[in-house]
């Protein structure tokens, strides 16, 4: 059950984390971004690899 809400966790949170990367990214372009779903994928998905990777082996 721990593990469960902590993954779930961690998943929200860099929901948020990745968001404002991207709004960071793109304030300092001064515009929008064409695939900016595309790039927001890239972003939660290489910080998740390494966050769920990180917290497995703190949980085991």
């Amino acid at each position: 059950m721990f593990e469960m809400v902590s993954f779930m966790l961690a998943g929200i949170i860099l929901y948020f984390v990745s968001d404002e990367i991207l709004n960071r990214i793109e304030i300092h372009r001064g515009k929008r971004l064409k695939n900016r779903s595309v790039i927001f994928f890239v972003i939660i998905l290489s910080l998740s690899m390494t966050a769920f990777a990180l917290l497995d082996n703190f949980i085991k």
